[in-house]
């Protein structure tokens, strides 16, 4: 038996800050902005969940911290779609990756919604407060650089890219790090007809579409890495609506060292 449980509130924001309507990333020095890997693990099938997909939604479109560039992954996990409702976004290996998460974390069995900033910090995903001081937190760790560039469109309905990691900065002792591909699609929603959520239309930011290992730097780190690897892409997917994020994680301890992201348009790659 699985533990959910979450922040059934339903208030959405960070702290007690607020921004002007309309309001999208800082222009200053955009790319000096330090970004920070931010994930959720959710369901459509848990009610509590909607409040954490609204402020992941939130740190993704608005990007609100102005020294700080959220690359966000909304994973679904599948240990809901028993209770009343086959989230249609869920997935094992989402359910998996978090499991892995709750041996480093040390918050016993994974529950929803939990958000996990940079593999170091894991908390109720609705909690702007928390989720703000988390990833100012994190921003304060330099990273590994990562670049994802020379996006082609390949034959079979599949693209291509071009990944290159510099050497690694740090990485713990006996560890080693793995470089992570994900694919995220966003504006997709849900009209539920059953579960806790009946008769909601939920609507989800990022929502992880294909997530994989594209190599491994080993302990030292030193030599950096270079790939390029290809993703098929479903045709249910709209390709106007989807990016590539690319980021290194250390295998044991599940820290992120660098991590990129670049958007997909019509085959060709645009600069987020």
């Amino acid at each position: 038996m699985r533990f959910f449980w979450g922040n059934c509130g339903r208030h959405v924001g960070l702290g007690n800050e607020s921004w002007p309507e309309g309001q999208t990333k800082s222009s200053p020095a955009a790319g000096a902005r330090e970004p920070v890997l931010v994930e959720l693990f959710t369901s459509e099938g848990c009610s509590s969940c909607p409040p954490a997909d609204a402020l992941l939604a939130e740190l993704d479109a608005r990007q609100p911290l102005g020294t700080v560039e959220v690359m966000a992954l909304e994973e679904h996990v599948d240990y809901w779609d028993g209770q009343g409702w086959k989230d249609p976004f869920s997935s094992v290996t989402w359910t998996a990756r978090q499991n892995e998460y709750a041996g480093t974390l040390h918050n016993g069995n994974p529950y929803t919604p939990q958000m996990v900033v940079d593999g170091i910090a894991g908390f109720v995903g609705s909690r702007g407060g928390t989720a703000r001081q988390e990833i100012e937190k994190a921003s304060a760790i330099k990273k590994t650089r990562v670049e994802i560039s020379e996006v082609s469109p390949a034959q079979n309905k599949s693209v291509a890219f071009k990944v290159r990691v510099e050497k690694l900065s740090s990485i713990a002792p006996k560890d080693t790090a793995e470089v992570i591909l994900a694919i995220t699609e966003s504006g997709l929603h849900s009209s539920v007809k059953a579960g806790e959520n009946s008769g909601e239309e939920l609507h989800h930011s990022p929502v992880v579409r294909e997530l994989k290992v594209i190599g491994v730097i080993g302990k030292n780190g030193e030599e950096g890495f270079t790939a390029q690897p290809a993703v098929k892409l479903d045709s249910k997917w709209n390709l106007e609506s989807l990016r590539a994020v690319v980021f290194v994680q250390e295998k044991k301890n599940r820290r992120i060292l660098g991590v990129a992201a670049m958007r997909l348009a019509q085959g060709d790659l645009a600069s987020r």
